[in-house]
């Protein structure tokens, strides 16, 4: 079956993120503009996951758990799970080894939680635009024992990605998707890596709800489940 999706999405729960992500707002966003498949990746963390998992459940739109994991090369990485049990094994790990440094909510902007209703009911305190003690490699076994999947973000950006960091894409580590940001700049990219090795994502890195993508990109499952996708970006479909 081919679905619709969005598998970069930012909650208020990421600094950056605009105050207005909050759960209904992302999924109603997503619903209307005919989306099936969503992610919620925030910044080193997923614990606004549970609360928009209950609503996107309520629309009949798949949330795969998700998370944005900056690199100790500063490169983010989007990692998913076929469970909100592994995810969130794996998102304690990642967010116990950020720095112990309190977020600067008048630089960055506030890191919000929320139910499921919407009501703000706290702040993660920890600043999580730091980067994690783990380097690319490391995050990669990381995802791999929780059986997840392991993709690089916005590629063509020339901040936090793999390429602008290291230049190539190791090949030591299996990759079997990649995110861009611009599909325009495809054809730029070929002569630093070869493309039709990889599924290609096209996803939105929404932080405003405007962004969130329209069904323009889509990709074909064996079944509506979040571990479908997972085996679909780790190449087993």
């Amino acid at each position: 079956m081919k679905v619709a999706y969005d598998l970069h999405i930012h909650s208020g729960l990421s600094p950056c993120g605009d105050n207005d992500m909050t759960p209904n707002n992302i999924v109603n966003m997503a619903y209307l503009k005919g989306l099936k498949v969503i992610a919620v990746t925030d910044h080193n963390s997923m614990l606004n996951l549970k609360a928009v998992m209950e609503v996107a459940n309520d629309r009949g739109i798949l949330l795969v758990p998700g998370i944005e994991v900056t690199t100790r090369e500063e490169v983010h990485i989007l990692c998913y799970f076929p469970t909100i049990e592994a995810g969130m094994c794996f998102q304690d790990i990642i967010f116990n080894s950020l720095p112990d440094i309190d977020n600067r909510e008048e630089i960055f902007g506030p890191q919000l939680l929320f139910d499921r209703e919407d009501n703000i009911i706290g702040q993660v305190h920890k600043m999580l635009l730091g980067s994690s003690k783990y380097s690319i490699d490391e995050i990669f076994t990381l995802v791999q024992e929780y059986d997840g999947a392991f993709v690089p973000a916005h590629i063509d950006k020339r901040s936090f990605s793999i390429l602008s960091a290291l230049g190539f894409i190791p090949h030591n580590i299996d990759i079997k998707a990649i995110e861009v940001f611009n599909l325009n700049e495809l054809k730029s990219l070929e002569r630093l890596i070869p493309l039709e090795k990889y599924r290609i994502l096209k996803n939105s890195d929404a932080h405003y709800l405007g962004d969130i993508s329209e069904a323009l990109y889509f990709m074909d499952l064996d079944s509506f489940t979040t571990k479908s996708v997972v085996d679909y970006l780790r190449g087993r479909l």
